[in-house]
Formats: structure tokens, C-alpha cells, sequence
């Protein structure tokens, strides 16, 4: 892992650096710029060229040579801007991490077991404990649908996405919402990308619907927290956090249920 790490780490790294001066904001570039810049470093090709990027734009951090550009408080991240076009743009540092003194609520625990001995890997099993126990219906107050996961398609003027999971939702007064939801491990960050993106998506194909955009992230002792979050001065804020935890209905405190009332 750590050779690969340092492979895709070289290639951006050799792709930033080609572009970049003092004070520049955006830098643009194209998917086969990945592959001029295997050649120019005699690095073997990764198969997956998406991968390379997918890696810095949401798994890891980009190379220290390229953090060192940043100015105080701004971040650089990579967008897709096109059809196998990309670009790297400098933006305020915005992170959305859980927060500690909120209450944590609890509610009966509808995962099936079988779901649980077999899901491969934290985000799968955050989407299928979510969805099991209705907790965007809990956290929105509204009626919802899982529609798809892992939804795979193209937004005009950014090119190919993917969402981990959208749904459909309905209010009491019958308003139809459209609801991407984004799944992060604990150590994972929320960050500005996919949230514009999911935007983004919701806009371009479903024009005039109201788009919930929702995160959630596994905390410690497997306790859930969720966010509706929006865009706002190109930045992230949290319209809501909740924090869910799932147990068994002989463990729920009546009093606590009482107190949930009030």
C-alpha cells in the first residue's frame, strides 16, 4: 500500500508542480496528464487511472510539497471540471467533524444480524445500518425511499460522480424531496467535494425538487452521527447534527424516552 501511496503521490505531485506559481488560485488539468507524467518519471502506469485521483480527492492527503503551498486557512482540493478534466482550486479550509458534547439518543437497534456479519467494509455497513432503521426518516421528519447506491453518473460541468446512496423523500404536506447521502468512516472527514458534487447532482437532474444533502459518519462505540449540510459563500455549513445509537429494546431507558418527549 505504501508503494502505491508513493507512486499516485508522485504523479499529482509531478502534475501540481508543472502548473503552478506563486498566487495562482486553479490550476487545470486533463486525465491524460496522469499518464505524461508516468512517462516523464518512468512510473509504471496504475491500471486504474481514477484511482490516482479518487485517492487524494477523498482518501488521503496530498503531497507535503504541494500543502506547503497553501496559503493560512485555505486548502487545496481537486474537482472534476469536465469530462476527464480536472483541476486542482485553492479553498478555505472547511472540514465538518462530529461534535463532542452533543446528546446522544438512543433508538432500538433493526440491523439484521446477517447484515452485519457480512458487510465488507465500514462505508457499506454505515449505508445498510442507516437504511435498516430508518434513521433519514428519524433525523428528517419526512417519509423515505432508498432509490439507489453507489450511483454512478455525470453532472454538467463537472463530469462522472458517484453518490453513496440517494434517496427520495415526502413530507405530510406531499413535497417530494431528492436526498444524497454520503457515508464516512470514523476517521474520514466530511469535506467541501462530494458535497458540492452532490448538489450539484440534484440540481442538474432534478431541477425544482428540494435537495436534504446528508452525511453520516460512525463514531466511537459504533454510535452514528448525521448532518443535513448546505453550501453557503463556498463554504460547508451544518443545518442539523444528530447523534444516533443503536441498542437492543430491552436497553432503552424509559426515562430517557420520557425525557426524549419533552
Amino acid at each position: 500500500m505504501a508503494k502505491i501511496a508513493n507512486r499516485y503521490g508522485a504523479l499529482i505531485e509531478k502534475i501540481f508542480l508543472d502548473r503552478y506559481s506563486t498566487g495562482q488560485t486553479e490550476l487545470h488539468f486533463a486525465r491524460t496528464d496522469i499518464e505524461a507524467a508516468a512517462e516523464a518519471l518512468n512510473i509504471k502506469l496504475p491500471k486504474n487511472l481514477g484511482d490516482v485521483l479518487y485517492s487524494f480527492r477523498f482518501r488521503v492527503a496530498l503531497p507535503e510539497s504541494i500543502l506547503e503551498t497553501q496559503p493560512a486557512g485555505m486548502e487545496w482540493v481537486i474537482e472534476l471540471a469536465g469530462k476527464a478534466a480536472y483541476r486542482f482550486r485553492l479553498v478555505k479550509f472547511n472540514r465538518v467533524l462530529p461534535r463532542e458534547d452533543l446528546i446522544r439518543i438512543d433508538i432500538p437497534d433493526a440491523t439484521p444480524e446477517l447484515i452485519r456479519a457480512y458487510a465488507l467494509d465500514d462505508e457499506q455497513a454505515l449505508l445498510a445500518i442507516v437504511r435498516y432503521n430508518r434513521l433519514i426518516d428519524t433525523f428528517l421528519g419526512l417519509t423515505t425511499y432508498s432509490l439507489q447506491n453507489h450511483l454512478r453518473t455525470t453532472v454538467k460541468g463537472i463530469g462522472q460522480i458517484e453518490i453513496d446512496e440517494l434517496y427520495v423523500g415526502l413530507d405530510k404536506r406531499g413535497c417530494h424531496y431528492v436526498i444524497p447521502v454520503q457515508a464516512k468512516g470514523g476517521k474520514d472527514q466530511i469535506g467541501i467535494v462530494q458535497i458540492s458534487q452532490d448538489i450539484r447532482f440534484v440540481e442538474d437532474k432534478f431541477p425544482g425538487m428540494r435537495c436534504r444533502a446528508i452525511a453520516a459518519q460512525f463514531m466511537e462505540d459504533q454510535i452514528i452521527a448525521l448532518f443535513e449540510l448546505t453550501l453557503q459563500d463556498d463554504e460547508i455549513k451544518v443545518v442539523e447534527e444528530r447523534h444516533y445509537r443503536l441498542v437492543p429494546a430491552k436497553e432503552l431507558d424509559q426515562a430517557t424516552i420520557r425525557d426524549y418527549r419533552d
